[in-house]
């Protein structure tokens, strides 16, 4: 998939595949790679200094998806990329990228998610704040 323009390389992380990772089929589950997305949103959001908090406002998955290009099996450790744009008012996006470490050349899956900014108390959406998109536009690398 080619990255859109107005998406920016903000955040990388690795992490290792774990044996409990694979399914029967001897490959990495497939709703395991919406974990692998999640912990580096999570990831990005503790390297901008803006851990999430349940009480107060904060980024909320409204859809996410997945494409499966190549399988991932155990051992290993994967680097998963997170890139950022197409802003809104209260929303922006991501996209994620999986390559193992030891081949670093190949991306093994491809997905994202829309994530919209929540007043978790009143739980409907919030503007973005200003500084908070001009973090998101911040490389963590």
């Amino acid at each position: 998939m080619a990255v859109p323009e107005n998406y920016s390389l903000v955040h990388r992380v690795r992490m290792p595949i774990r044996w409990g990772d694979m399914d029967a089929m001897g490959h990495v589950n497939n709703t395991v790679y919406f974990r692998y997305f999640e912990q580096a949103r999570i990831a990005l959001f503790e390297a901008m200094g803006c851990p999430p908090d349940p009480s107060g406002t904060g980024p909320v998955i409204i859809s996410a998806h997945c494409t499966f290009l190549r399988q991932l099996r155990y051992p290993g450790d994967i680097d998963i990329d997170t890139l950022v744009g197409e802003f809104g008012r209260s929303s922006f996006h991501t996209i994620h990228r999986i390559r193992r470490v030891d081949d670093p050349e190949a991306v093994m899956a491809e997905g994202g998610a829309k994530v919209v900014w929540v007043d978790q108390q009143i739980e409907r959406s919030a503007p973005l704040p200003p500084e908070m998109r001009k973090r998101l536009m911040t490389s963590y690398l």
